[in-house]
């Protein structure tokens, strides 16, 4: 397989999470996305969004949207699970998870960020704009796992939740957010200490800047 990821790009890091925890191996394709190389005519041809990540099959087949490759992922390696077996906690991590690719990553990420500067927004505007993103839609995740028993976001082992927050983190880190949700702190120590959420971290691919 073949993964076109960016070190940065946290949909990207979310795919690599889950290779890791599957013990999963690919070849990596680096797509520079602050210089644009998502949209040269080479990767418009894997991926017509532009975006990334996009993960090439084996046979040639092209998975794209970062939650569709990690549940492609789980279900042909099952083991160890990213959904709860129980139906209504599956559709809770499901939730939890779009309400962080969905919801809060794509009013924040770069593309909307150039757009809010072609309209004449500062940089400090746009800043101020993600880190508002974020801290409201943290607001809402922290309640929606406050009273689950840990380490992770819910229960004993990481979950799809898990992999979609740990990125987000970074995200908020990154912005200058002050981090100040208990629980999604926890949850994040206790992902970080995991290997397969340490190898997948931004600053140790071997495209970081």
């Amino acid at each position: 397989m073949i993964l076109h990821g960016y070190f940065r790009s946290s949909a990207a890091w979310r795919v690599r999470i889950v290779l890791n925890l599957k013990g999963l191996a690919t070849d990596s394709r680096y797509q520079h996305l602050r210089k644009g190389e998502q949209l040269s005519p080479e990767y418009l041809a894997v991926n017509p969004q532009g975006l990334l990540p996009s993960l090439v099959l084996d046979d040639g087949t092209v998975l794209t949207q970062s939650l569709a490759i990690c549940e492609y992922l789980d279900e042909v390696q099952p083991d160890p699970p990213l959904l709860p077996s129980d139906p209504a906690t599956r559709a809770q991590v499901r939730g939890f998870a779009q309400a962080i690719a969905c919801d809060i990553h794509p009013l924040q990420n770069l593309r909307v960020l150039k757009a809010l500067a072609g309209l004449g927004q500062t940089p400090d505007q746009t800043q101020d704009w993600a880190r508002t993103v974020i801290s409201n839609g943290f607001d809402a995740l922290e309640r929606l796992v406050e009273d689950r028993p840990g380490p992770f976001a819910f229960g004993d082992s990481p979950t799809l939740a898990d992999v979609c927050l740990i990125p987000q983190m970074g995200n908020a880190r990154r912005f200058g957010v002050e981090v100040r949700w208990p629980r999604l702190e926890a949850i994040d120590a206790a992902c970080s200490a995991l290997p397969a959420f340490a190898r997948a971290r931004p600053d140790v691919q071997p495209d970081a800047e």
